[in-house]
């Protein structure tokens, strides 16, 4: 009850903090761009270009390690202007950094169209925002609830023709 207690109060704050530490000195603790934006650019720690080529996948370091607070995960996310313009993400999706990892964040890149493209050095690859993580209990059971939709899947929610 009292880590559940904790964990309301850190979730009801207004700010957590996250603790970085610099693997590289090429590293660059990561700031958002304005006051409003939800999440905050990760930018590349390399000596030298990297080339990512056509539908390959690059682990591209950022030279940071991080403490997440207990009850938090870090999404790391595509960049929306990499992905339009150049046709880069990330190739899980979306990325976890789960609050008990301490390695060094690597951010897993696609070219997911024709032609390479140069990474530079302190290029921001990826955007990562903070989001808290519930503790779940899970239970068999026979039966679930019904709903309207019911086992309806792919496209069972779109609008009904007339």
């Amino acid at each position: 009850m009292k880590a559940l207690l904790e964990r309301t109060k850190l979730l009801l704050m207004d700010k957590i903090t996250l603790k970085w530490k610099k693997i590289s000195s090429l590293a660059q603790i990561p700031v958002k761009a304005t006051d409003g934006a939800a999440a905050f650019d990760l930018c590349a720690a390399t000596e030298e270009p990297l080339l990512l080529k056509s539908n390959t996948v690059l682990a591209v370091p950022t030279g940071l390690c991080v403490e997440i607070p207990e009850g938090y995960e870090m999404q790391i996310r595509a960049r929306s202007g990499l992905a339009f313009k150049q046709g880069i993400g990330l190739v899980n999706g979306v990325g976890t950094i789960d609050c008990d990892y301490r390695g060094e964040l690597k951010i897993l890149l696609i070219k997911w169209t024709a032609g390479d493209f140069s990474i530079q050095p302190g290029d921001r690859i990826a955007q990562a925002l903070i989001a808290p993580v519930w503790q779940v209990e899970h239970l068999v059971s026979e039966e679930l609830s019904s709903t309207e939709r019911g086992a309806g899947g792919f496209g069972s929610t779109g609008v009904k023709s007339l």
